[in-house]
C-alpha cells in the first residue's frame, strides 16, 4: 500500500494505491480539497487504517437502494412476520427510494436523513406513520453497522415532527345494533353473517375472512384464531398470513346463538357444494366466502358495509368499528379490561386500557348517574329517616 501527495490549484490531494484483498486486482482511492498538507496526510492515515483493518467499509461504494433490497431478502424475508415485511418492502418502495434515489449507503448524513422525515411530515402523514417509515431505515441501518458497511446510523437522534393521530373508539351504539343487522340480512345473507360475527366475536375482519371450517369447534363452542387472509395475495400459496402479533393468535368462546348461526350456515354451504361440485373451491374450506367457496374480495366488504350503515341511518364508520363495539358490548356488560384484552388479542393490557379508557370512564359516569338519582329517589320518599341515619352515624366515633 503506498501514499502520495501533491498540490493542485492551491489545494492538496491524497492518492492510496492498494491491492484489493478479494479480486487481488491494484485500485487507488483518493481525495482533494484540503487546504494544507497536513491535514490531507491526517485523512489519508484515517482512510489506510479502514482499508487495513475495515476494507469493506473503505472500499463499498454500495448504493442504498441495492442494500435495502439485500436487507430485506437476506435478513427479513422468512424471519419477521409477513405483514411486517411487506410493511419494510413497502415503505421502501413508496417513501425511502422515491426520496434518496441513487444515493450511496454510506453517503446518507444525519441531516440529511432529518430533511427526509421533515418531508413525509410535511406531506401530511401521521406521527404514527412516520414512526413506523422510520423504524424500517433505522432497523436497516444498525444492520449496515453490524456489517461494517456504515460507521455510525444516521438515524440515531432524528426528531419525529407531527401530532398523535386522534385515537377516538369508533363503534356503532349498542341501540343501533338491532337496526343495522336488519339492514345487512336484507343487502345480502353472507354479509349479514360476517358481520354480525365479528360483532360477537371482535374479530378483525382478515382473521374472520381467513377463517375455515377447522378452526371451529362446535362441541366447545371454540374458534382458533392462528391466521388472517391476505386480500391482495397473487396466488392461493400466499392468501394466508400470520395474525397482526403473537398475542393475535388466539382461542375464544363461542356464543350459542353464533354457533347455531354457524351450524345453519354450514347446512347452506354444502348445499352450495353438491351444486356446484368441481366448481366450488373445496380447498379453502372458508367459512366465510361467496357461493363458489373463493375469498370474499375487500372491496365487496368494504362497500357493502358502507351501503348497509346508510340503509340502517348510521353515520359513516370503518369495518374495524365493528371490532370496536364488540369490546364496548363487553364493557357494557361488565367484563374487565384484562378479559377484553384477551379476548381481542391485544399484545398488552396497556393497549386495551388506551383505547378503551375514555369508554370506560364514560361508563363509570353512567354508572354513577345511575347511582344518584337512585339515591336522589330514596332521599325523596324518607328524607327524615335519611336524616336521621346520617345524623346517627356522624355522632359514632
Amino acid at each position: 500500500m503506498g501514499i502520495s501527495y501533491r498540490k493542485r490549484n492551491g489545494k492538496w490531494e491524497y492518492r492510496i494505491r492498494y491491492l484489493d484483498p478479494f479480486t487481488n486486482e491494484k485500485k487507488e482511492k483518493s481525495k482533494m480539497g484540503f487546504t494544507t498538507k497536513p491535514e490531507a496526510r491526517f485523512e489519508a492515515q484515517k482512510m489506510e487504517e479502514q482499508l487495513l483493518n475495515n476494507f469493506d467499509l473503505a472500499s463499498s461504494n454500495i448504493l442504498l437502494e441495492e442494500y435495502l433490497y439485500n436487507w430485506l431478502e437476506e435478513y427479513k424475508n422468512g424471519v419477521v412476520r409477513k405483514n411486517t415485511y411487506i410493511s419494510h418492502k413497502r415503505n421502501i418502495e413508496k417513501q425511502i427510494l422515491p426520496y434518496f434515489k441513487n444515493i450511496e449507503l454510506k453517503a446518507i448524513k444525519p441531516t440529511m436523513y432529518q430533511k427526509f422525515l421533515n418531508s413525509l411530515y410535511k406531506k401530511k402523514y401521521s406521527k404514527r406513520t412516520i414512526e413506523i417509515i422510520h423504524s424500517t431505515m433505522h432497523n436497516a441501518m444498525e444492520k449496515a453497522i453490524h456489517l461494517d458497511l456504515i460507521n455510525r446510523n444516521p438515524t440515531i437522534g432524528s426528531v419525529i415532527k407531527g401530532v398523535e393521530k386522534d385515537r377516538e373508539v369508533k363503534f356503532i351504539d349498542s341501540t343501533e345494533i338491532p337496526a343495522f343487522l336488519t339492514a345487512a340480512y336484507r343487502y345480502g345473507y353472507i354479509y349479514w353473517l360476517f358481520f354480525s360475527f365479528m360483532i360477537d366475536t371482535g374479530m378483525r375482519k382478515g382473521e374472520v375472512a381467513a377463517l375455515q371450517w377447522s378452526d371451529i369447534n362446535f362441541k366447545e363452542k371454540t374458534v382458533r384464531i392462528n391466521k388472517t387472509l391476505d386480500f391482495q395475495a397473487k396466488s392461493d400459496e400466499e392468501l394466508m398470513g400470520d395474525p397482526k402479533t403473537f398475542r393475535s393468535k388466539r382461542t375464544i368462546t363461542l356464543t350459542n346463538n353464533t354457533i347455531q348461526q354457524l351450524k345453519d350456515h354450514l347446512k347452506w354451504q354444502n348445499i352450495n357444494k353438491q351444486n356446484l361440485n368441481d366448481i366450488y373451491r373445496h380447498d379453502l374450506n372458508l367459512v366465510f366466502c361467496r357461493e363458489d367457496g373463493d375469498i370474499m374480495p375487500k372491496s365487496s366488504l368494504f362497500n357493502a358495509f358502507r351501503r348497509i350503515l346508510k340503509q340502517a341511518d348510521i353515520s359513516n364508520l370503518p369495518i374495524h368499528s365493528l371490532r370496536h363495539t364488540h369490546a364496548v358490548l363487553l364493557l357494557e356488560s361488565g367484563n374487565d379490561m384484562k378479559f377484553i384484552q384477551e379476548r381481542l388479542g391485544h399484545g398488552s393490557y396497556q393497549i386495551t386500557a388506551d383505547v378503551y379508557s375514555h369508554i370506560s370512564k364514560r361508563l363509570d359516569e353512567k354508572s354513577m348517574a345511575r347511582y344518584e338519582d337512585y339515591f336522589n329517589e330514596i332521599k325523596k320518599e324518607n328524607p327524615k329517616k335519611v336524616g336521621q341515619k346520617w345524623g346517627t352515624q356522624r355522632n359514632h366515633p
